[in-house]
Order: C-alpha cells, then sequence, then structure tokens
C-alpha cells in the first residue's frame, strides 16, 4: 500500500488513466491491462484505474502504483467516483495503493458530502485521494484526510464542460493546499501538461488523449469539421 510519504515517486511525472469511455469499442474487452503495460513502458509513474476487474489485470500486468476508483451512476445523487464504502472495502480488497473518491461538496446518497465521505474512507484504511471541482472543496477534502487533491472534476459539475483544462485551480489549490495537487482534466497536449506544471501541479493525469483512440479521433474531426 501506498503511502503518503511515497507520494514522492509521483512527483513532476505522468499518470496515466486507463479506462475506456462507455460507448467506446476499447470498453468491456480486457484491453486496459496493455494499456496499462504500455503506459508503464513509455514512462508513466502510476495508472489510474476503474472497476475491479480491470484493476485486478492492472495490477498483475505493472509494478507501478494503481490509484483505483469504481463509477456507479445513480438517479439519486450525480456523485459516481466511488460513492460508497462498499466500493472503498472492495478497492482496499484489490490491493490498490490510492483509492479515488469524489470530494466535491454534493450530497452523496446518505445526505452527506464529499469531505465527510473522505474522513469516512480514511478511518477504514483507506489512502484517499480527492477528486475535486474547486478550491472549496480542495480545502475541505484536505482536512479530512486526503493524502492529495486531483482537479478531475472541474468543469463536470455545473454548466458546460470547458474545452480547456482549469489551471486557475491547479495553482489555486497548489497556493492554498499542503498536499500533493495532481491536475486531470482535458490534458490533451504536452503543452497543456507543461502548463500543468508551471502552475504548481505534483504530476498530470492524462486518460483518453492515451489511452482512448476513439475520443481522440472524434476531437480530431471534430477540429477538422470546424474548418470545413
Amino acid at each position: 500500500m501506498l503511502n503518503g510519504a511515497a507520494l514522492d515517486r509521483l512527483r513532476n511525472g505522468l499518470i496515466v488513466s486507463c479506462q475506456a469511455a462507455p460507448g467506446s469499442p476499447l470498453a468491456n474487452r480486457g484491453l486496459m491491462a496493455y494499456m496499462a503495460e504500455a503506459a508503464e513502458a513509455g514512462g508513466a509513474v502510476a495508472i489510474r484505474a476503474e472497476g475491479l476487474q480491470d484493476i485486478k489485470a492492472i495490477k498483475e500486468a505493472v509494478s507501478i502504483p494503481i490509484v483505483g476508483l469504481i463509477k456507479l451512476k445513480s438517479e439519486e445523487t450525480p456523485v459516481v467516483i466511488t460513492p460508497l464504502l462498499e466500493n472503498v472495502y472492495a478497492l482496499l480488497e484489490a490491493g490498490v495503493d490510492l483509492i479515488a473518491v469524489d470530494a466535491t461538496l454534493r450530497k452523496r446518497v446518505d445526505g452527506t458530502l464529499g469531505n465527510d465521505f473522505v474522513a469516512q474512507a480514511k478511518a477504514i484504511g483507506a489512502q484517499v485521494v480527492a477528486d475535486i471541482d474547486n478550491l472549496e472543496s480542495a480545502i475541505a477534502a484536505e482536512e479530512s484526510g486526503a493524502i492529495a487533491v486531483f482537479t478531475t472534476l472541474s468543469g463536470y459539475t455545473n454548466g458546460e464542460v470547458p474545452e480547456f483544462p482549469d489551471l486557475d485551480l491547479v495553482k489555486s489549490c497548489s497556493n492554498h493546499c499542503s498536499v500533493p495537487v495532481i491536475a486531470e482534466g482535458r490534458y490533451n497536449s504536452p503543452e497543456l501538461v507543461s502548463q500543468a506544471f508551471q502552475a504548481g501541479a505534483w504530476s498530470v493525469c492524462v486518460g483518453s488523449a492515451i489511452t482512448d483512440p476513439w475520443l481522440s479521433t472524434k476531437r480530431f474531426i471534430k477540429a477538422i469539421n470546424s474548418k470545413v
């Protein structure tokens, strides 16, 4: 199990998120372990992975740390990322190094907020990293025991999803939080990754730009169509 001090292993490195988007031809085909293996060979310092089946396969394929999560959709709450304590128990049993949870200040099924859930997950032995959407939720998550914050949910909790990553949030969190800030969300080019480090990111997590040609192709087609 990765401890807080071992987060130094992730510093100034690239975390690769190996998750197939719903609807992608890559989904549910057991391919994410191969993606993770390729990412490690390319120099990734950690893998972010979703779902017990993929996590277990990835754990067999790589030697670098795994940030694990479980996604569950519910009509009762917009919270999707590791919404239940039973998910945390399952991820602990699967042997992930870090557990990502939605730490936004939105109500979960039981009425608690993300920072409450961070504290609950920590209490059962999880090394919790908090997926946040703004500075307020980042500070609350740190105060509740998160050992790092990911800017994963910036732009996804209200209104239209922006095109570019939230570099301002990375900078704000880096200035106001004492835990590592990991930039994630719409980092689809090396130039944007570089800007995240300049804004103070501890490390950067990149997903579909590396591991999902379906979504990457759609982005290229959108750009082409806008010019035709």
